[in-house]
Parts: C-alpha cells; structure tokens; sequence
C-alpha cells in the first residue's frame, strides 16, 4: 500500500479527509433522520433508519462467519440489496469488491481466487442467465449467498434480526483498504484497485463541491454499481452529501424520462450512450425535464456536438464532460456552467482536487503528453505490489496512459489512449479526434476508429460504424464528409465496416480489442 504522509497530512488538514468510516454516517443518518429516504429500487424505499438496521443484521451475520479485513464480492445488479450488503462491509470492517454482472467464470473465478474473498452476494437468475449454476461450476472457497432466489445460501438467512442491536466492537481504519474493483482487464489481466475510507470521501467531497449536489437532490443511477461511478452515487453519496438513489437496473429511455420526472432527479451521470438514448428519448416527447440540474458525461469517448445537442435541448440542464478512472476518479470535474457551454463541449474541464500534469515523451511537463494524475480521491494501491511498478512516477503521479492537452491554460481535453494511437507511414493518428468529426455525419450513431495491420503502411484506419439508416456511410461518402471539415487526408479511415451494434464493457467503453479480433483475418496455420 502506498503512502505520502505530507499529502496525507494536507488532506486531513483540508477535511478531505476525515478520522471515520462509512459507518458511522450511517449510524448518524438513522439516528438523526430516520424516515429520511436513501434508496428507491421501483416500489420498495428504504429510508435511514431501515438501511442501518439490516447493514447492522447483515454485519453481525458476517462476523460470525469471518474476521474483520475479510473480502465481501457482490455481484449484483441495481438493486437495493448492494446498497445493504456495502454498509454491512463497512460496519463490520471488511472489504467490498463490487463485480461487475457481465463477467463470466473465468474473470468470476480469478476475482474470487485472487482475493480470497469469504462470501460473494449473486442473483439467482438476471437477465436470462443462471448464476446459482456459474457459481456451482467454479472453483472457489467463497460462501456463496443468493439474493431474490433460491440455491445456496439465501441472502434472508443472514439478515437475521433486523431490530435494533449493538454491533461487535470493530476498529475501523479510515485510511486502510476497504473497496477493492478490478480494471476492465481489456489490455492484459484485470488488476485490484485499492481505495479507503478516505479516498472515497475525498470524491465525494469533490462531487459536492463543483456539481452542485444539495441535500434534497437525488441521482438516477443507471451506471452499473459494480463500477467506481454507480457506486459513489448509490452508496456514498446518500450518506455524505443528503441525497437520494434511484436505482435501475435495466437501462431504457423512455422509462428513465418517466422516472427522472417522478422521482423528481437531478442529477445523472453516465457514459455517451445513456446521453445520447436519452436526448433522443426526449425530443421525441418533447420533453425537457426541467427538474435535472446536471448531467455528467464520461466513461468513454463524449462528442462534442452532443453535449452542445443535449444542452440545446435540455434548455436548463448543465451537461459536461469529466474524465477519471478507477485509479484516480472523476480526475477532471468538466465545466459545470450553462455560460460555458464551450469548454463543457469541448474539453473535459479543470481539474478538481487532483493535481494534473502532462508529460512529453522526453519526460518534461508540456502543453501536451501523457496524462498524469494524483490527488486525495486517487486509489491507496494496487493488490499486488508488482503492479505498481511502472503505474507512478517518481512524484506519486498516476500514469494513466491516456494523451490529452490543455486548452486555455487550465482546461484538459483527452485526446485518445498512448496505445490507441494509429501509426499510419510514421504519422500519428489520434482515434479520438476522427471519431468526434464522424459522430456528426447526419447517418452515423456511433463510430469507433481502430488500427489494423497493413503490410504497405504498418497501420490503416478502419471506421467501425453503427448507422442511423440502413446501409450505412461508404468509404467514398466518409472521405468526402472528412475532407469538408478540413481533416488531413492521412487520417481519413481507409476502411469502413457497418455493425448493427459496438461492443462495450459495462462502463460504456468500447472495447477496441474485440472489434480488432473480430476483423482481423485468422492467423494461418503453420505446417
């Protein structure tokens, strides 16, 4: 685990961070405001003093089987029994891993396996599949506990009773490990993302501070909670800033518009998909939704003309772009502004408690580089020690791998990943860049450029297209759209290839390396 005692220091001396855990906010909530509403899961909401006490249940269930510091994975979707089973880690001084649904047995079994983790929470069935029976093919030591099923041990049988009771006595370290989440594995073995008490308060401190969050709010929550951005606004946020979490657990927009008007929502967050269904949703009821303050757009690449569509539209919704990661989340806060809808658009804003710097390939801070980052929210370290090898540099900065440049000074735009680059004759091709143009061609719904090999230029640029009308874009109708914005011709794609739909993790990200597997030819057979 990693740690710098002058940050530290200066954290604690700003109220980022602070001297106690989750728990305690929650023990505060249910005795200050009892029948306050925390979550909403369609019919069922579950107010303060209800929370607390089936956390409270579940914890004690939970000590009685392993000890504190002991690994808690949930794989579940939205659903208001992970908002239970998070707190309970919490009082009982363990460690949540949320999992994300999507994963199958091999990425399921290497979690469990690579923390040892004592219990892990599932759906029986979601979304058509059997998870009881993926959990009976593995092998791992966890107890594994079903929630709204039936097949090994059921989730009623450990909340117990759920009247009022003292808790064990647990020493909880605000600054120790107590999240771990795994990265998205799509360049190599998923890594274990550390994160304390601290550094998630530190977030959410943040958020509070430049998204204008008020007590009263409340987040639709569409984003997976098994993800570091669904889960802050599920778990943290109604305990830490007086808000309210909607949760759904299968994404529609249509429904969502009835649901942000109903619950009266505020704020969203999300990846460039649930943006784009939602405008999309809205302009066909001519609807505006004028009770959502803020919509943050990010997890994956954001068009600017959709943020300057949607703000059209939306005429009292701020929407910006904010970047982060796992590692060091929501690095960058956007420019939360309706007046500035330019730099909301176009950049992914300033920076909010993090300290951000940009490095050349020389290793000297520039105008543009390598995006580095660090600050009070950014992850302790990683599971295994080796990992951080060559992630920080010698000033704690996070390599995040990731090119951007500054543009007035102060706001960051991203400008693709080091390794997403395209080397086409020796010339640097940024995806990112071709893509943002693309996406306001009148007939493409959604683009992603990628490299594939070619023998006369190292790399050529294929347009992976997802169209609007059938049968989408040509070559030629793409080459002439690009040269009419001034784009040079060495970056123009060479190929087009139409999708009915891009492969995407559940973050929203698209993985680029399933779409290279899919169109590369299959390797020829040695003799």
């Amino acid at each position: 685990m990693r740690w710098d005692e002058a940050r530290a220091q200066a954290a604690y001396a700003a109220g980022l961070w602070i001297r106690e855990g989750l728990g305690h906010a929650l023990k505060r909530a249910a005795e200050q405001a009892p029948e306050r509403v925390l979550i909403v899961d369609g019919d069922v909401r579950i107010d303060a003093r209800t929370l607390f006490r089936q956390s409270a249940a579940l914890a004690r269930s939970l000590l009685a089987q392993a000890p504190p510091g002991s690994v808690v994975s949930f794989m579940l979707p939205n659903w208001h029994e992970a908002a239970t089973i998070y707190l309970a880690t919490c009082l009982a001084g363990m460690i949540a891993n949320p999992i994300l649904p999507s994963l199958r047995d091999r990425d399921l079994a290497f979690i469990l396996n690579d923390l040892q983790s004592r219990f892990i929470f599932i759906p029986e069935q979601f979304r058509g599949y059997d998870y009881a029976a993926m959990l009976s093919r593995i092998e791992a030591q966890a107890t594994v506990v079903v929630v709204r099923g039936r097949g090994h041990t059921p989730y009623a049988s450990l909340l117990g009773d759920t009247t009022e009771g003292e808790l064990p006595a647990v020493t909880v370290d605000p600054d120790g490990v107590r999240l771990v989440l795994y990265t998205s594995g799509t360049t190599g073995t998923p890594k274990g993302v550390l994160h304390s008490h601290n550094s998630i308060h530190a977030l959410i401190q943040q958020l509070g501070r430049f998204w204008h969050i008020d007590a009263g709010d409340s987040f639709l929550i569409a984003s997976p909670i098994s993800h570091i951005g669904g889960s802050i606004y599920a778990f943290e946020c109604p305990l830490l800033l007086g808000t309210t979490a909607v949760l759904s657990d299968k994404w529609d927009a249509e429904v969502a518009l009835d649901t942000i008007t109903r619950e009266r929502c505020t704020h969203m967050a999300g990846a460039t998909p649930f943006l784009q269904q939602l405008l999309a949703a809205a302009q066909r009821k001519q609807t505006r939704l004028h009770g959502l303050k803020v919509f943050i757009c990010g997890g994956a690449s954001v068009p600017p003309a959709l943020i300057r569509s949607a703000a059209q539209h939306f005429d009292r919704t701020i929407f910006t772009r904010a970047y982060g990661s796992t590692e060091v989340p929501v690095t960058t806060v956007g420019a939360p502004d309706r007046a500035d809808l330019a730099h909301a658009a176009d950049t992914d804003g300033r920076a909010g408690i993090a300290e951000v710097k940009l490095v050349a390939a020389s290793g000297d801070a520039a105008d543009s580089g390598e995006i580095r980052a660090r600050g009070p929210q950014m992850l302790i370290g990683y599971l295994h020690a080796e990992d951080e090898a060559s992630v920080f540099d010698e000033q704690g900065f996070y390599r995040t791998g990731d090119l951007g440049r500054w543009l007035d000074e102060d706001y960051l735009v991203v400008s693709g990943r080091s390794k997403d680059i395209i080397i086409r004759k020796g010339e640097n091709i940024s995806p990112k860049e071709v893509e943002d143009c693309l996406v306001e061609h009148p007939n493409i719904a959604e683009v992603a450029i990628i490299g594939l090999p070619d023998a006369e230029r190292g790399e050529r640029a294929c347009a992976v297209i997802v169209a609007k009308h059938a049968p989408g874009p040509d070559l030629a109708e793409l080459r002439a759209f690009l040269k009419n914005l001034g784009i040079a011709s060495f970056k123009i794609p060479e190929q087009v290839v139409v999708l009915e739909a891009l492969p995407r993790n559940d973050a929203g990200k698209v993985l680029k390396h399933v779409l290279r597997a899919t169109l590369l030819p299959p390797p020829t057979a040695s003799v």
